[in-house]
C-alpha cells in the first residue's frame, strides 16, 4: 500500500490532477507496477465509496471548484473485509448478441458483494468461474 500511495501521490502531482484520478495497478512479487493513469472518474468511484462509505464524489467536487483541499477532508474509510465487483447480465434486454463474454465484457452494471474473507464460499465460486461462459 505504502507503494501504491506514493505512486498516486507522484502521478496526481504530475498531471496537475484536480479531482479524481483513475489509476489502474497490477502487483506481482511486492512490486506495483502501473497500467494506466487519467484524471477523470470512472466507474469505479461509486463502487469505492460504497465499499469504504465514503462520499469521495462530494470530495471530489469540492476540489475540483477549489472550495477545498484534500487535506481538509478528514478520510476515515469505514472498510471491514472486502467488497467484490461483480458484473450484472441484462442479455434479456439484449436477446440477438452473442452470449460469450468478450474483452468488453458486455455487462450492463454491477454488483457490490461484501465478505469478510477470501476464504468466502460464495467468493470462491465466483473466483473458479473466473473464465465466465455465459449461454441460455
Amino acid at each position: 500500500m505504502e507503494q501504491i500511495e506514493a505512486h498516486t501521490r507522484k502521478i496526481a502531482v504530475a498531471l496537475k490532477t484536480v479531482g479524481l484520478i483513475n489509476i489502474q495497478f497490477a502487483v506481482k512479487d511486492e512490486v506495483v507496477y502501473i497500467i494506466e493513469a487519467n484524471p477523470r472518474a470512472s466507474r469505479t468511484v461509486p463502487f469505492i465509496a460504497k465499499a469504504y462509505d465514503e462520499p469521495y464524489v462530494n470530495y471530489a467536487t469540492k476540489v475540483m471548484l477549489r472550495e477545498k483541499k484534500v487535506k481538509d477532508f478528514n478520510f476515515a474509510p469505514k472498510k471491514k473485509g472486502y467488497a467484490i465487483k461483480i458484473p450484472v447480465f441484462s442479455y434479456e434486454k439484449f436477446p440477438e448478441i452473442q452470449k460469450e463474454l468478450g474483452p468488453e465484457m458486455k455487462s450492463t452494471g454491477e454488483a457490490i458483494y461484501f465478505i469478510d474473507s477470501l476464504q468466502d464460499e460464495y467468493f470462491q465460486q465466483i473466483y473458479s468461474e473466473r473464465n465466465l461462459y455465459l449461454s441460455k
